[in-house]
């Protein structure tokens, strides 16, 4: 079973079906968070339909905590999360601005994961 993450009425992830669910409520938990719309809908037939301009907004904040704070609990709480989302952003055509010190740790680590996020 599967959680399939669509754009334009194409699967840009097909998640497990665990895997999307717990996915879909993490960036729902920071989206409420960071006072953003997720930019995730659930569809009826169990995944969710993905808004670029708003998911985009919710990397663009997302990514804006991780790189300030001080806190390292709160930056690796964050990572996980940054990493999957900046790379089903790349999916639906979005983009982001990285600082030059966060682009390559950054571009390897959503290299790696997007190997396994099936599409």
């Amino acid at each position: 079973m599967s959680y399939p993450f669509e754009f334009d009425h194409e699967t840009v992830w097909d998640a497990g079906y665990h895997s999307g669910q717990l996915y879909a409520s993490l960036a729902q938990g920071a989206a409420g968070f960071l006072d953003v719309p997720s930019g995730l809908t659930p569809t009826p037939q169990g995944g969710c339909a993905v808004d670029r301009e708003e998911f985009q907004t919710l990397v663009e904040r997302l990514y804006g905590l991780y790189v300030s704070t001080s806190s390292e609990v709160l930056r690796e709480l964050a990572h996980g999360l940054l990493v999957t989302s900046l790379v089903l952003l790349d999916r639906v055509g979005g983009t982001i601005a990285l600082r030059p010190e966060d682009a390559a740790h950054l571009s390897e680590a959503k290299s790696t994961l997007a190997g396994s996020m099936a599409s």
